[in-house]
């Protein structure tokens, strides 16, 4: 299938909400994005892995009215009227007018995103998008309990004699250094691949 063909991106910052110091990353996307690909393209920055429902709030320019996107679950009481994202573009909701939305993965531990439109660029040529270009501290663990269990989790890693210590180093895999971010490290996945892998 051929790529869309566009000439503009859209700059973002993805703020990890209710954590300090913040966690965040500034992102470069294709205009032609659905929020689907704003998704995987949040979750491939930030770097979760995308085990959990998400859902996007912002304003729908064309009503005035606050539009829930993401994946409607029917008969889960997680529906509400969300729109499917891989059906929304965010051209048609975002501009330089309209540029603040939420996006919470994780109903459970409630990871709570500021997402922030900074700028509407002319593409690059050569420039592989989409692009991470900046970012902050890494990412929390999956399911290590929302804000207030990674704060415990830290506490816990930060003191060896804590009775936790060697279960709670063991779970994040032996090592975990809250500071470190390296955009270099940061790859994207294709957000029809990744709809074909969730879904069938």
């Amino acid at each position: 299938m051929a790529k869309k063909k566009y000439d503009q991106v859209y700059q973002f910052k993805v703020t990890l909400e209710g954590i300090k110091p913040p966690i965040w990353r500034r992102i470069q996307v294709p205009e032609t994005y659905t929020f689907w690909g704003l998704h995987v393209a949040i979750q491939d920055a930030m770097g979760w892995d995308d085990y959990h429902l998400h859902e996007f709030e912002l304003v729908n320019p064309s009503t005035g009215l606050k539009a829930n996107i993401g994946i409607p679950v029917p008969g889960e009481g997680y529906d509400r009227g969300v729109l499917p994202g891989g059906k929304q573009k965010i051209a048609d909701y975002f501009s330089m007018a309209n540029r603040t939305a939420s996006y919470v993965y994780d109903f459970g531990d409630g990871w709570e995103h500021k997402i922030q439109l900074e700028k509407i660029l002319p593409r690059e040529k050569g420039v592989a998008y989409p692009k991470c270009i900046e970012g902050k501290r890494a990412c929390p663990p999956e399911d290590c309990g929302g804000v207030w269990g990674y704060a415990d989790l830290l506490e816990i890693i930060k003191d060896p004699k804590h009775e936790e210590y060697e279960e709670m180093l063991e779970w994040v895999g032996g090592e975990f250094d809250p500071d470190h971010f390296d955009v270099e490290e940061v790859s994207f996945g294709d957000p029809d691949k990744c709809r074909k892998s969730a879904f069938g």
